[in-house]
């Protein structure tokens, strides 16, 4: 009886599909807001879109963690995605994303731009780790902006680069510093996110330093922020 030979190829392909089937995360979206935001959102972005914009979100983040595999990340099966009729922009809690339909419906620009920024910052919540809740929120957040900020999706009402007064102080201001730091190291941010897997500290003074900057940069935090600072004539 004659053997089957399956091509070298078509054996790649199903080792390949396997490994993606093993990754997979589902994904849901809910939009039932019948204002003119909801209706925005349906023509202007849409479930598909939506979809395959939180499916390449999560890929880029776990390449900017440097999470080749599943064993890396948290145990996510599933996020899902709910438009609400309320204030506000958008939040994460419980691998859900939040996002207000008044703000898109109010959104003067590129409103499908600004969603996309939006969901790749999101998705960094679902997907970073936050030193079981001892990080402060300034860094978690700039975290997420940083992402959003590598992906190419920072509007254009940030600061500039090197203004702020804390490097904790969030967002913007704390994802170009992340940035600067990322270029001192590159992979930092993978570092200190790993870090964060099981606690944080930001502390050099404590009588054993265990400032995860210093650590990683081999500077303290405020030290690191100085140079920052200097760097752009601050």
């Amino acid at each position: 009886m004659a053997k089957r030979i399956i091509p070298l190829f078509s054996c790649v392909l199903l080792i390949l599909l396997a490994i993606r089937a093993t990754q997979a995360v589902e994904y849901a979206i809910t939009n039932n807001v019948a204002t003119s935001g909801g209706i925005l959102f349906r023509h202007k972005i849409g479930e598909t879109y939506a979809t395959q914009t939180m499916d390449s979100a999560a890929q880029f983040i776990w390449r900017i963690f440097q999470q080749d595999s599943a064993a890396d990340r948290k145990n996510v099966q599933k996020v899902n995605f709910i438009l609400e009729d309320k204030d506000g922009v958008a939040y994460s809690v419980n691998n859900e994303i939040h996002l207000s339909s008044r703000y898109v419906g109010s959104y003067s620009g590129d409103v499908r731009r600004e969603v996309t920024g939006l969901l790749y910052h999101e998705m960094t919540h679902i997907w970073q780790w936050n030193g079981n809740g001892q990080a402060n929120g300034g860094l978690v957040e700039g975290i997420a902006d940083y992402v959003r900020l590598k992906a190419g999706y920072a509007p254009s009402n940030w600061v500039k680069p090197g203004q702020g007064d804390k490097w904790d102080h969030g967002n913007d201001v704390t994802a170009y510093f992340l940035d600067y730091c990322n270029s001192l190291r590159n992979g930092f941010v993978a570092e200190l996110n790993k870090k964060m897997k099981t606690g944080y500290s930001d502390d050099y003074f404590m009588q054993i330093p265990d400032d995860y900057f210093m650590q990683i940069l081999g500077k303290p935090v405020d030290q690191l922020w100085n140079d920052y600072k200097a760097k752009y004539g601050n």
